[in-house]
């Protein structure tokens, strides 16, 4: 049997997984999460062979999760479903360990499938994302400048796409403001623009928010 942990803010989505995987006889949600901290607790208490992890989360960001994870078991295969399109976050959050990136609308089908690819060892993956990973920033003038960004700064830089000012952003992800001011100059910097009106401009013109 393939013991699975949901970590994930929302019950509806956790109770939309269960329902899911209930159909699957070789898999079972073993374990619960609505936060980071819950998460890592059951992680370290509990066997999985797989966790779904959420990217966002109340206490502490999915990325900083899924780090902690691959510290302290890195042989357990962590898939992400996410809400975000592949465009968003999906290139950042597999080159910071993530064995999978799976959309939240995505079919019942694509969500099993994608498990067993990533317990069989392999990582799972689409075409669109496949293309991303391979485009090289340093040779390819066509790629875009948010996919420059690692899994940290886009996710502070998508923050600020959405009128989110550094106090705020620093709340969220129990970082200090210094450190959120940091990350902003860093994207600033990396990205050749000089304000959060640049910043959002950008998102707008590449949707990246809706």
């Amino acid at each position: 049997m393939i013991k699975i942990l949901v970590v994930d803010d929302h019950a509806v989505v956790r109770a939309g997984v269960q329902y899911f995987i209930a159909d699957i006889p070789e898999m079972e949600i073993t374990g619960e999460a609505a936060n980071a901290q819950e998460a890592i607790r059951l992680i370290r208490s509990q066997d999985y062979d797989i966790v779904l992890l959420d990217i966002a989360m109340p206490d502490k960001s999915g990325v900083e999760v899924l780090k902690q994870i691959k510290r302290e078991k890195p042989l357990l295969p962590v898939l992400i479903l996410s809400m975000h399109p592949e465009s968003r976050y999906a290139v950042q959050v597999l080159r910071s360990g993530a064995d999978g990136y799976v959309q939240k609308e995505a079919l019942a089908i694509e969500l099993v499938k994608a498990i067993e690819t990533v317990l069989q060892g392999h990582k799972y993956i689409s075409y669109a994302v496949a293309e991303l990973l391979t485009a090289d920033p340093a040779s390819n003038e066509n790629t875009p400048l948010h996919e420059t960004l690692s899994a940290r700064e886009y996710e502070i830089f998508y923050k600020l796409s959405q009128g989110e000012g550094v106090t705020k952003i620093a709340e969220e992800l129990c970082l200090s403001v210094k450190t959120i001011s940091t990350y902003r100059t860093r994207v600033l910097q990396k990205m050749s623009m000089a304000s959060n009106a640049d910043i959002i401009y950008y998102a707008i013109k590449n949707n990246l928010i809706d």
